[in-house]
């Protein structure tokens, strides 16, 4: 899975970074609830008056969705054959 990140400045001024979130396809299921997901998350860090300087989604994720859902979301395709 491939995975971007998201830098911005808050309300204060200071830069936040925002790793691990997801690249999907287009048609991919759970594109629309990360999207969603990204936009609350972004908005509740640029909100905060002492953010940290980096935050990751997909451990927002893992407290936020639903275990069946974050599994399929972020599972591993296991390489056969030393590929």
């Amino acid at each position: 899975m491939l995975y971007k990140s998201l830098e911005f400045k808050n309300v204060v001024g200071q830069k936040v970074k925002v790793i691990e979130i997801p690249l999907l396809e287009e048609g991919n299921t759970y594109a629309f609830m990360i999207q969603l997901r990204l936009q609350k998350f972004i908005t509740a860090i640029y909100q905060e008056t002492k953010p940290k300087k980096c935050y990751s989604f997909k451990e927002y994720l893992k407290k936020g969705i639903k275990w069946p859902d974050y599994e399929a979301l972020f599972k591993k395709t296991e390489l056969k054959n030393n590929a």
